[in-house]
């Protein structure tokens, strides 16, 4: 072959996009592997990739992440170690709260996340991650840890005990007065 034809340099071309496309799937492959070894649940969206990459601008990026082959790498070997892979519906993760619920509207410029309703700040990205979770766990019939009264600061709930069966153990008040009587 003779350098400089067009021969070669599509043979250049087809060699980096196949170097590439190794590179890739051999990511994939260790990043898929260390999913399933580290966790019982793996949880993603559920994405429509399609759409995405119509209307889209900068759709060959996307297209290069290789999705689908990456959830179905994920899938495989899952099975293989015995570990649940949920894909979750992806709609309203970053504008839900991840503590309240509430769904805010906002600008995809916007990376924070505020909640008007309950004031959770966070960045965008980790509350969606908090919903792609909480979502998950649902769909596989597990519960979400509520928050506790020393997380939020707010005061327990007496209703369930009495207040007047509490006792304090460590009430400085309580002890005086055992040691006087």
């Amino acid at each position: 072959m003779i350098v400089g034809t067009c021969l070669a340099d599509f043979v250049v071309v087809i060699a980096g996009l196949f170097v590439g496309w190794v590179a890739l799937f051999y990511f994939q492959q260790k990043l898929t592997t260390w999913l399933v070894r580290e966790y019982d649940a793996v949880f993603v969206e559920d994405l429509d990739v399609k759409p995405m990459l119509e209307e889209s601008h900068n759709a060959r990026n996307k297209q290069d992440a290789a999705w689908r082959q990456f959830i179905t790498i994920l899938e495989y070997k899952a099975e293989l170690y015995g570990v649940h892979v949920v894909q979750v519906e992806p709609h309203g993760m970053t504008k839900e709260c991840a503590s309240c619920g509430v769904e805010t509207k906002k600008p995809i410029w916007v990376r924070e996340h505020s909640c008007p309703s309950c004031g959770f700040e966070c960045d965008r990205d980790a509350n969606a991650a908090l919903n792609v979770l909480q979502r998950g766990f649902s769909k596989l019939g597990l519960g979400w840890p509520e928050s506790t009264p020393v997380e939020t600061a707010l005061p327990t709930d007496t209703r369930v005990v009495s207040a007047k069966h509490v006792i304090e153990t460590g009430s400085p008040t309580l002890n005086e007065a055992k040691a006087l009587a």
